[in-house]
């Protein structure tokens, strides 16, 4: 567990030394840089800014001078018949003006390249999609996973169609090909049809297109090699997209006819090239972007959980809380060796790293995506004005300032709610 805790609070303070090193590089001045939000727990001060820690877990900051740029000279100024919002954000300029010191005015954000602006907010998703890498390089390449193998692990007794509601063989069932066939736990297979045998997925290969037919399978037993005639069964099997999710149509799931022998496979600890890697980063990147996709509905799916009797989905969202407890249970599992468990600590790590390198490039502000689209939205409104032989003043940024507001909220709601399920219905690594 204490891998997590100093794990999480490792990768919000280089997501922020993300935004800190190139915001110095550029000559911004940066007040503070925290882990955490709320008081402060301790804090030291380096120069121009503050370093330190904060009560609240739940992500982290720095303070930059001049975020906002000051009212467009002609605007009104503010008086009591202002409204709510036009309060709101004339308190977000005043703030920010309050940051510049004077005679540093050229050391505010606002003022900077629209690139400069766009490299420092970029800076911190990039520490975590670095950190990632990392933590999949050491769990591929230095740990290893568990991979299939061609020895034979299981034997299947029966034949049940995936359609049915059981798992337990009946007397009406036929028998699997394997069972009938006399391959036992333990055999090694060598070759099917001829066909050499090398990894697990060859072996499925050449089992879903021989339906019907007896070929010859060629199994090492205790150190001699075997002929057994295998005639594998047509079988249902539900179809299944890249993510391992169930494909369905019309509501009802989709199911082909493969041929089934009924075998399951010994799993061994090999370790990766280290061209798995990037790739394995990529497919983690799209699962988290697809959850993003769908968040409102996995929400409402959480809400139906936490307050009823159902069960949640272990491939929905969760919060530090269920991370860490999901950590607590890997801990836990005094059956698995310490490596394996520090591996899945590692990649837990990992997934969390994908996961806010992922949403922090929503385009929504107080995200970093939200900032990027502001410095891009003005770079366009420029170039424009620059077409058209004028000077566009800099886009007037702390107008975002109520949808800031309304972000704010509703990441703060989503996370209390995951909060609350992953205390009385937590997602387990067990499933479910």
């Amino acid at each position: 567990m204490l891998v997590v805790v100093v794990g999480l609070a490792v990768s919000i303070g280089l997501h922020e030394l993300g935004h800190l090193w190139p915001a110095k590089l550029f000559g911004v001045r940066v007040g503070q840089w925290m882990i955490g939000f709320g008081p402060t727990i301790f804090s030291f001060r380096k120069g121009e800014t503050e370093y330190g820690m904060k009560w609240i877990p739940l992500g982290g900051y720095i303070s930059m001078s001049g975020m906002f740029p000051p009212r467009r000279p002609g605007e009104e100024s503010r008086d009591a018949s202002t409204g709510f919002l036009d309060t709101l954000v004339q308190d977000a300029r005043d703030s920010s003006a309050d940051t510049i010191n004077e005679g540093e005015e050229h050391r505010a954000f606002w003022r900077l390249a629209t690139w400069k602006r766009i490299v420092i907010m970029l800076g911190g998703p990039f520490m975590n999609l670095l950190i990632a890498v990392v933590a999949y390089g050491v769990v591929l390449c230095g740990f290893g996973i568990a991979v299939p193998s061609t020895t034979i692990s299981s034997v299947s007794q029966c034949v049940i169609a995936a359609s049915a509601d059981r798992t337990e063989c009946e007397s009406g069932d036929p028998l699997a090909p394997a069972a009938e066939a006399g391959i036992e736990p333990g055999d090694t297979i060598v070759s099917i049809a001829g066909q050499p045998i090398d990894d697990w997925e060859a072996i499925q290969a050449s089992i879903r297109d021989l339906a019907g037919q007896q070929v010859p399978f060629v199994v090492e037993r205790d150190g001699a090699e075997l002929t057994l005639q295998v005639t594998p069964l047509e079988s249902e099997r539900y179809v299944v997209d890249d993510l391992g999710q169930v494909v369905e149509s019309g509501g009802e799931p989709v199911t082909e006819t493969i041929g089934f022998v009924g075998v399951g496979p010994q799993y061994v600890v090999e370790q990766q090239p280290v061209t798995a890697v990037l790739p394995a980063v990529g497919d983690n990147v799209v699962r988290v972007g697809e959850l993003i996709i769908n968040l409102p509905q996995r929400l409402v799916d959480v809400a139906a959980a936490a307050f009823g009797p159902g069960e949640r989905d272990p491939n929905g969202p969760m919060s530090v809380v269920g991370v860490g407890r999901m950590a607590g249970e890997i801990a836990a599992l005094d059956q698995i060796p310490i490596l394996e468990r520090m591996s899945a600590m590692v990649q837990l790590l990992a997934s969390l790293n994908v996961a806010l390198f992922v949403f922090n490039l929503i385009p929504l502000m107080p995200l970093d995506g939200g900032h990027v689209l502001g410095a891009i939205v003005d770079a366009v409104r420029r170039g424009w004005a620059k077409l058209r032989g004028k000077v566009a003043t800099p886009l007037d940024t702390a107008k975002w300032v109520p949808v800031t507001l309304a972000v704010t909220a509703v990441l703060g709601v989503m996370s209390a709610l995951l909060i609350y399920a992953d205390i009385v219905k937590p997602i387990s690594v067990f499933g479910g």
